[in-house]
């Protein structure tokens, strides 16, 4: 049996709890019966503006209820959303815009100047939905883009409205990596892959209609999922974190404690943050009953702090690349002593495979480090225009007809059937000739107890070498000196991986989800040995 539509979802919940609030955000909300209208109203616009089944839809917005509109409006539409990072340079929108051939974007007020700004950079754009301009006298070519507000589009008629024709297996949304790896990929959901992350996410974590869910990522990185199409599966609540709440984390625990939040997801900076400046002596926050976190690496010391504040919740550790969304989880045990090398990923979920394997896609043995690959109901239907990664992004066993993704991580398998991460493939270095994990090298320094973060690189020296150097994020103030966790480091990682220099950082640059921009810090770790040799 093929799996609902996503917004058949949305309709669902809508009949059966019309009054339940689906969206909060900043102390404004949206019922069910309201979302499900405002809806039928952006879908029915949209059609207006030419959008047809299997078009992509752009949603350019911050944090906000709307959101929540431009998701199920677009689906219902029949078209697949497309969510844009609102910090983006206009390089990477145009990119975006031209891949995937957008004619029409959801927008705000707020944006409006950028629009106006940067709408010659933008040649196939022609409806802008959300907001409209008063004077168009800025504009060289002003009749191109019609712009039409919400207050039209909420005004129109509301009646139930739906595409005809779409199938589950029809593409709903297409989510494009940010930059911190290189060149962006649009990765392709269905409805299908869409509707069994939310089905296995509700069934997993027993997500109900009383729930009330933290969501503290942005519609445009993979963890959003949960809130946007999970929670409405359950007819629960979705509060968006707005963006100013997540840069203080006394303002982030004063709204989780008012909202009463009863799930918390986020990467682990979210929570380190929590922890540190949090004043969580000053709050209540027992409400929460599961705490879930994945995307980076989580000291265990702090971890166990945590769960010193929170002995309520079940804390549990995420795995699962955008491209399957998630696949694995580890319950973290009340045992913890905060003193373990690493916390597991796990094992899969409800309805998944997992296989490791070496380079002859061989299973590896009990121990052995291989490849991680995925098969799973949520895994993605391939990468936007991208038919050279796709052909060598699945695997197939010879034995059956099972695809699974290679999710270019290193795993290995204890003798509990406990999986354990151990790095991408691609951040394999060779340093003086010997195979060096970064991955490894920071999950090492991460059981040091003044470090709350931790990022491994390789810098061109410009020598015959190239340099191994870790960044150092200490908790407080240490006397420490480099060369003392160079040797906490050395007596934990054989002597070919033990940096060749440690820096130490006031903050690291993150990308828009909150992770460590491991690019951007190589780029700005290599501008400043260009400085010093200069002034040198």
């Amino acid at each position: 049996m093929l799996n609902p539509l996503l917004h058949t979802n949305l309709s669902a919940s809508a009949d059966r709890y019309p009054e339940n609030v689906a969206f909060r955000f900043a102390e404004t909300e949206l019922k069910y019966s309201e979302l499900d209208r405002r809806t039928n109203q952006l879908a029915r616009q949209l059609q207006q503006c030419n959008v047809e089944k299997g078009d992509r839809v752009g949603i350019y917005l911050d944090r906000s209820l709307e959101t929540a509109v431009a998701v199920y409006g677009i689906l219902k539409a029949g078209a697949a959303y497309v969510p844009i990072d609102p910090l983006s340079p206009v390089s990477r929108i145009g990119t975006i815009l031209e891949s995937c051939d957008i004619s029409c974007i959801v927008s705000a007020p707020s944006k409006l100047a950028f629009m106006m700004r940067s709408a010659e950079s933008f040649p196939s754009l022609k409806y802008v939905l959300g907001c409209s301009p008063v004077d168009k006298s800025d504009f060289t070519d002003p009749e191109r883009i019609q712009f039409i507000s919400w207050s039209e589009i909420f005004n129109s008629d509301d009646s139930p409205h739906c595409a005809t024709g779409i199938k589950s297996d029809d593409l709903a949304y297409i989510m494009f990596t940010s930059g911190s790896t290189g060149s962006p990929k649009g990765i392709m959901h269905t409805h299908d892959s869409g509707h069994a992350y939310a089905r296995i996410t509700v069934d997993t974590y027993s997500i109900s209609p009383s729930d009330r869910v933290g969501n503290h990522a942005p519609l445009h990185f993979d963890i959003s999922t949960l809130g946007y199409l999970a929670v409405p599966l359950a007819g629960a609540t979705t509060i968006i974190i707005p963006e100013p709440h997540t840069r203080m984390p006394a303002s982030m625990t004063k709204l989780a404690q008012d909202e009463k939040f009863t799930i918390w997801y986020s990467v682990p900076f979210a929570l380190i943050q929590v922890l540190t400046r949090g004043v969580l002596d000053e709050r209540d926050l027992s409400s929460l009953r599961w705490i879930l976190y994945g995307g980076d690496p989580f000291s265990p010391r702090q971890i166990r702090e945590l769960m010193d504040y929170w002995p309520q919740a079940q804390f549990a550790n995420l795995y699962g690349p955008a491209e399957v969304n998630q696949c694995t989880l580890y319950l973290v045990p009340d045992s913890l002593k905060g003193t373990e090398e690493s916390i597991p990923i796990g094992d899969v979920w409800a309805e998944t495979e997992a296989l490791i394997v070496d380079t002859n896609n061989t299973p590896v043995e009990i121990d052995e480090v291989g490849e991680l690959l995925i098969h799973t109901p949520t895994m993605m239907k391939g990468y936007w225009n991208r038919s050279d990664l796709n052909s060598r992004c699945f695997y197939q066993r010879p034995s059956d007809t099972k695809i699974f993704f290679r999710t270019g991580d290193l795993a290995s398998r204890d003798h509990v059937n406990l999986m354990h991460y151990h790095g991408r493939m691609d951040r394999l270095v060779k340093v003086r000739g010997n195979r060096v994990e970064l991955d490894e090298v920071e999950a090492a320094i991460l059981t040091h107890n003044e470090v709350e973060e931790a990022a491994a690189y390789i810098l061109d020296s410009g020598t015959e070498h190239e340099r191994l150097e870790l960044a150092l994020l200490l908790d407080a103030k240490s006397d420490d000196k480099e060369e003392s966790f160079r040797h906490y480091v050395g007596e934990r990682l054989p002597k070919y991986a033990v940096p060749d220099q440690i820096v130490f950082l006031d903050q690291f640059p993150r990308t828009t989800s909150g992770k460590i921009d491991r690019r951007k810090l190589t780029e700005l770790r290599v501008q400043n040995l260009q400085i010093d040799k200069v002034q040198g």
